[in-house]
């Protein structure tokens, strides 16, 4: 039986941040709610509630509701008016296409001093004679009756007839009330009927599984299969066309009896539709001899780069640009990295060995692309390469521009106020000197071989 829940009520509430005990207003409409209840103790300050169509069948547990002023339980189960004189505020009461046959129970509602209209039509007993008389002399505090306004002559009039009219209303209601005591024995038979169709299909289906049989569906398993499903299919089908083309009467029960039989129905077709499905193999991600694997399941763009400047690899993956970073998650193991995007795989072998411990993941504000930097295991040293102004007077020209261009500040390019040395005399006083290695002057070398005549080049030494 479907009821009133504190998950249903607070996702319903969404418009006052989920709070109910401060709740006004809450519609509940098309929930097949069964049964009424909680509502008068977790919504006290309620004062409009909805709960058309529904499977309601009585009215109960909104007695608390002080502040309620307007209830529309239109398109419910319910067969008498009863438990409202706790609504002291109540002003609009909508029972539309319900099944309310005993009309001398809106006598209950001479309590809601402040109710004004009322709504009774699709139900059973407008048909019946005398009905508005009755209603209008009854509750003298009723300003409107199914949309249309009580005049005061008409109410002067009902007055004047109210215990004639009243007599009729009780007779019409005898006879009703044994018209519904037929229909639920005709409901209480098809139920039994139903149930026993329901047991003999069972029994038909297990006897397809009898020992008898075991040794024919060995032999011929996939045909017995497929005769099965189909013979399954055809009974259902039988059922479903019996069941809509049987007339039935509309009451409460059969209301009832169509919304289990479609939500049986339904759940039957889930699970063979959830039978039917089958789940997709996981993708293999390392082979059986330990090889990883490069996989892409999200199908999306990537670079991996060498940083070599920083000694790093830098993997950066185009993950969509609103996607929750919560539903990220970055795996780097030494030789590959591993990136769960929404639940499918990407990985991606490196070309040399990382540091797990160093690397880092980071997310682009612009693109919101995945950014993971990855530090090598083999360190690699460079040297760095310095400039220098004193060397060649263009360069310092070159570096004067382009520093004016960063800077405010002026550079000093006299080269008698640096404080270091200067090294393009070195070289020189070496080869005055006679010091350092000889293929600093190869020049040297050449004019000692220019100044001996007599000499001769002797291979063997």
């Amino acid at each position: 039986i479907f009821s009133v829940t504190e998950d249903l009520v607070r996702r319903r509430a969404e418009h006052n941040n989920c709070e109910i005990f401060s709740l006004e207003e809450i519609s509940l409409h098309q929930q097949e709610i069964e049964k009424l209840e909680h509502l008068d103790k977790w919504c006290r300050d309620l004062k409009i509630l909805y709960l058309q169509n529904n499977l309601i069948p009585k009215i109960e547990n909104v007695g608390k509701l002080k502040k309620l002023e307007y209830l529309n339980v239109a398109l419910n189960n319910i067969e008498r008016i009863e438990n409202l004189e706790g609504c002291e505020e109540l002003k609009k009461l909508d029972l539309t296409a319900n099944f309310i046959g005993e009309l001398s129970s809106v006598e209950s509602l001479k309590y809601n001093i402040h109710l004004s209209e009322l709504f009774l039509v699709g139900n059973p007993c407008t048909a019946f004679e005398g009905y508005r008389q009755f209603v209008v002399a009854t509750l003298p505090q009723l300003k409107y009756l199914d949309s249309k306004e009580i005049e005061r002559s008409e109410r002067i009039q009902a007055l004047q007839y109210y215990p004639e009219v009243k007599q009729k209303i009780r007779e019409q209601e005898q006879a009703y009330l044994l018209k519904r005591a037929k229909e639920k024995e005709e409901a209480q038979r098809r139920m039994r009927e139903r149930k026993d169709r329901k047991e003999k299909q069972m029994e038909a289906e297990l006897g397809l599984d009898s020992p008898e049989s075991l040794q024919y569906k060995e032999n011929h398993q996939t045909e017995g299969e497929g005769k099965q499903q189909m013979w399954r299919t055809v009974q259902d089908d039988e059922e479903y066309r019996r069941f809509w083309k049987e007339p039935a009467p509309y009451t409460p029960e059969s209301r009832l009896e169509t919304h289990r039989y479609i939500e049986e129905k339904r759940k039957a077709e889930d699970n063979v539709r959830g039978s039917k499905k089958k789940e997709k193999p996981l993708p293999t991600l390392v082979t059986a001899e330990g090889k990883v694997l490069n996989v892409n399941m999200p199908k999306l763009n990537f670079s991996l780069k060498d940083d070599e400047e920083n000694n790093q690899f830098i993997l950066d993956l185009a993950v969509y640009r609103h996607l929750d970073t919560s539903l990220l998650d970055v795996d780097v193991q030494p030789t590959y990295i591993r990136v769960m995007v929404k639940g499918k795989t990407f990985q991606l072998v490196l070309p040399e060995e990382v540091k797990p411990d160093s690397s880092s993941a980071k997310r682009s504000q612009t693109t919101g692309h995945l950014v993971v930097s990855m530090p090598k295991v083999k360190e690699v040293i460079l040297a760095k390469q310095k400039l220098s102004t004193s060397v060649k007077p263009s360069n310092s020209n070159t570096m004067q521009k382009s520093t004016r261009s960063r800077q405010v500040e002026k550079l000093e390019v006299d080269p008698s106020k640096y404080s270091f040395p200067d090294v393009t005399k070195i070289i020189p006083e070496k080869e005055r000197i006679g010091q350092g290695p000889i293929k600093l002057y190869p020049e040297k070398i050449t004019e000692t071989t220019e100044s001996y005549v007599d000499f001769e080049n002797n291979e063997e030494v």
